[in-house]
């Protein structure tokens, strides 16, 4: 306060001067004289103490004061404000203006000195530039500007970029987060520390007022022996309604009690507390906010060696010492050599143990540390709980009886839907029928080529044998037939009038032999398939027995064709297949034909005739494939030795993969009646499982590992080829690379 006296003193005294001095003042005023500190650094205000006027310097005086000198007989006041201009004159607070003529009016002007730029002012008592009040600042919206001055100027609205240059602002300038927006002035101001301060307390739920001491000294309203209240703050009687209760209450809560009774009035449902939580779906770190840091790894403990008096063996020798001190730092077993003293008190100080530190720091610093959960999880709990293979028999267990083919690998194997008949074939092309019980063979046919499949006819009215020969297909009629069946089965493979041939030809060739030439050494039909065909390596059969479909590899031709029995009639059922079809199935129950290729399986219907779905299982290469009696399951075999099980309502994805052979998976099949499966490898060995599918839907299948069957021996890297289970017992038929069909019982 008493450094703004002066200024008061110098305003009356600048009130009662001449027009052209005060004129020249107000000019002078109203120069900025602005600092590179004001940007933005805080600005040096006084410490509050009022400084020394300065004296008046008599040799400064201008003509003006030689003339009030002379003139002794003016009066005191225009003395007094003489001697305030000379004051002001001396502080040097204005530029001193200086007086030249004009070259264009010619007339004498005064021009004051260019401002320096680092001339030190203090803007902390300047006012505001805008001075319109309390005026609401949304008036100015649509105008150029946003208000008035002192001197009832237009303050312009400044300049202001899109989001994208606030944005730019907001990087390049360290202090944009210590700025706010001032509605006055339309742009950013930095704020003070104190108003950081204050901003910084209210986010913390703390006292604005950085005076204010919550925890000051409780002051002693009463006094006495033990600060008790002795006199009372009133002496007047305690009112009736202390102790009474008001039957005015009783009235209004009665009257919302019979409100609430008859419905009236709804109490308040409990407001829910459950919040929407938004969480970053992208983000990878926890939920928690702060996560405990990793512990810091432990240094290695003291060996031996680095023992003040280690034993004698850890001392280096002089050629140790030697080859030690040539190494690299780098290439060193240890980073010191072993050294021995008589006492401790003479070990010297540890060279290295600022540069270790430093080491020890940089490791904890810079190597990354991941916190492990240990999980406290008994590993007996994560093994499955199986049945024990006791409680699911039957299952075949041991090997009954060999039949062996001496002239080649027995490469296919099929049973007689009563399950009392074999019938196998090998590469020599020798097919024989023999009986299961007692491996007697019955009957043999001799082919030129190599046999690929045989399969039996499903029907039981009828009785014969489909075998797939280097594009042809033959079809044989077993000895020792009953009468009925034997003319059922012949009636139907050459009947007396042959059906009408299609409209559509076919490429492939029905021929049935005659009569006078008809042996039972010799096929009663065969079908040639196109040239270049191939040999036929699968022969599958659908469930009433007037279709058959093969599938022929090695040619390039079409891979699948499908024969109709009755019409005698064959045609390709697919103009183009993507990839090279490795094996075909019919379903049991709809009209749907399973066909798999070297990595899918796609699922056709017949009778609407288009693609109802793909399988992937994962497989590099499939092998064999057999769909469960009910339908809804699916088993694949690979030569990649995995094993997948498809759920044909759940998903195109494999719902179990198994890996238990050690090679490649060459056949796999499920028995038509037991819960059974079976898969055969080129490793030798036969894997028998239980596979349970239960009708209920929510239940899993249960597939659990019974046995394995180990008979064949491995040939040329091939091991059992075929397995096929026996219809009404849960017995199992495998051949083998060694030329052995074998036959396994319970």
């Amino acid at each position: 306060m008493a450094a703004s006296d002066p200024q008061k003193h110098s305003k009356k005294r600048k009130q009662v001067e001449d027009e052209p001095d005060t004129h020249i003042h107000q000019n002078a005023v109203q120069l900025e004289m602005l600092t590179d500190d004001e940007d933005g650094a805080e600005i040096s205000s006084d410490d509050g103490e009022a400084d020394e006027f300065p004296e008046i310097d008599t040799g400064s005086d201008s003509e003006e004061d030689f003339d009030a000198e002379d003139n002794e007989d003016e009066d005191e006041d225009e003395e007094d404000d003489s001697d305030g201009l000379d004051s002001d004159a001396s502080l040097h607070v204005f530029p001193k203006a200086k007086t030249v003529t004009s070259d264009i009016t010619g007339k004498p002007k005064r021009v004051y000195p260019e401002i320096e730029p680092d001339y030190d002012s203090d803007s902390s008592t300047e006012d505001a530039p805008n001075r319109v009040g309390n005026v609401p600042m949304h008036w100015y919206d649509d105008l150029p500007h946003i208000g008035y001055d002192i001197n009832g100027k237009k303050v312009l609205r400044p300049a202001r970029g899109d989001e994208l240059d606030k944005f730019l602002a907001t990087v390049e300038d360290p202090n944009a987060w210590i700025s706010a927006f001032d509605k006055n002035l339309q742009m950013d101001k930095p704020l003070t520390n104190e108003e950081l301060d204050i901003i910084r307390r209210l986010y913390q739920n703390e006292n604005p007022d950085a005076s204010y001491d919550p925890y000051e000294p409780m002051v002693e309203w009463f006094t006495g022996k033990g600060k008790e209240e002795i006199m009372p703050l009133s002496a007047a009687p305690e009112p009736k309604r202390r102790w009474i209760s008001s039957k005015w209450e009783k009235q209004k809560i009665m009257k919302i009690v019979r409100a609430i009774r008859q419905g009236r009035i709804v109490p308040n449902k409990p407001k829910s507390t459950n919040k929407l939580e938004f969480y970053a779906i992208w983000s990878d770190q926890s939920s928690t906010p702060h996560e405990p840091p990793p512990p810091a790894p432990k240094p290695h403990l003291p060996t031996n060696s680095e023992s003040y008096n280690p034993p004698e063996e850890y001392l280096p020798t002089d050629e140790e010492r030697k080859e030690w001190e040539e190494k690299d730092p780098e290439d060193r077993e240890r980073d010191y050599l072993p050294q021995k003293y008589s006492s401790l008190r003479l070990v010297p100080a540890y060279n290295n143990f600022i540069k270790e530190r430093f080491s020890r720091q940089l490791d904890l610093y810079l190597a990354p540390r991941v916190q492990r959960v240990k999980l406290n999880i008994d590993p007996k709990s994560l093994i499955p709980k199986l049945p024990s293979p006791s409680t699911l028999k039957p299952f075949p267990n041991y090997k009954s009886l060999t039949f062996s083919h001496t002239k080649g690998r027995a490469r296919c194997v099929s049973i007689s839907p009563d399950g009392a008949w074999a019938a196998s074939g090998d590469e020599g092309g020798t097919v024989s029928i023999w009986e299961v019980n007692v491996g007697r063979e019955v009957k043999r046919w001799q082919f030129k080529g190599k046999i690929g499949a045989v399969e039996w006819c499903p029907r039981t009215d009828v009785c014969y044998i489909v075998v797939g020969i280097e594009e042809e297909i033959h079809f044989l009629i077993p000895p020792n037939l009953p009468d009925s069946v034997y003319l059922l089965t012949k009636s139907l493979l050459a009947p007396a009038t042959l059906p009408p041939s299609p409209a559509t030809p076919s490429p492939v060739k029905w021929e049935t032999v005659s009569s006078d030439t008809r042996s039972i050494d010799l096929p009663i039909l065969s079908v040639h398939l196109p040239p270049s065909s191939g040999t036929p390596t699968q022969i599958t059969w659908h469930r009433r027995g007037d279709y058959v479909a093969s599938v022929s590899t090695g040619g390039s031709q079409s891979a699948v064709w499908m024969h109709q029995i009755s019409r005698r009639h064959s045609q390709a059922p697919f103009k183009k297949v993507k990839g090279s079809v490795q094996a075909v199935l019919f379903h049991p129950t709809k009209p749907h034909f399973f066909v798999a290729t070297q990595q899918y399986i796609r699922i056709y219907n017949l009778a609407e005739q288009h693609l109802l779905k793909t399988l992937t299982p994962g497989i590099k290469w499939i092998s064999s494939m057999d769909v469960h009696p009910s339908g809804d399951h699916l088993i694949v075999g690979g030569y990649d030795r995995k094993l997948c099980w498809f759920d044909l309502e759940l998903s195109d994805k494999p719902y179990k993969s198994l890996r238990y052979h050690t090679r490649a998976i060459r056949s796999v099949h499920f028995h038509p009646t037991y819960p059974l499966l079976a898969s055969s490898s080129d490793d030798g060995s036969i894997q028998i499982f239980h596979a349970r599918v239960y009708n209920d839907l929510l239940t899993d299948p249960l597939i659990v590992p019974l046995k394995i069957l180990r008979g064949h021996h491995v040939q040329d890297g091939l091991g059992v080829l075929q397995v096929r289970w026996c219809n009404r017992q849960p017995w199992l038929l495998s051949g083998g690379a060694d030329g052995n069909v074998a036959v396994w019982c319970t």
